[in-house]
């Protein structure tokens, strides 16, 4: 299945692992996320991301957990996230961590990508639900 959505998000700076070196800068944030659409959820997870000193140039992984409905169908799963930009250009993977689902949700596998239209987020989710 495909579904798309909206979703609000808030990034809050937690203290980093590791001091700036060499123009890269370290950072860790927490995120709080609600889901509107066929993906009715709560996340809360943490990022962590180098920024380099040549502008447009960085990397991000994290981490979050959804719970709610997805489809009709409760529980939660986990999101892995891996994030470049090289120079401007980006890539983004989304998936979901096997064997993370929950509740009606087990066995859920899939991809989720992740845009933005007129200062909106915009989820695309394509899922399967198996056991």
């Amino acid at each position: 299945m495909k579904i798309s959505g909206t979703f609000e998000v808030q990034l809050k700076p937690i203290s980093p692992y590791a001091q700036s070196n060499n123009g890269i800068q370290l950072g860790r944030m927490s995120i709080d996320k609600t889901f509107s659409g066929p993906l009715s959820a709560t996340s809360q997870g943490e990022m962590l991301t180098a920024m380099t000193a040549t502008k447009g140039s960085a990397g991000y992984v994290a981490i979050e957990q959804v719970s709610g409905t997805l489809s009709g169908k409760t529980g939660s799963f986990v999101l892995q996230h891996f994030g470049v930009m090289n120079r401007g250009a980006n890539r983004l993977i989304l998936e979901v961590v096997p064997d993370s689902g929950t509740g009606e949700l087990v066995g859920l596998t899939g991809k989720m990508t992740i845009n933005m239209k007129d200062g909106q987020h915009i989820y695309d989710f394509e899922f399967a639900l198996g056991e």
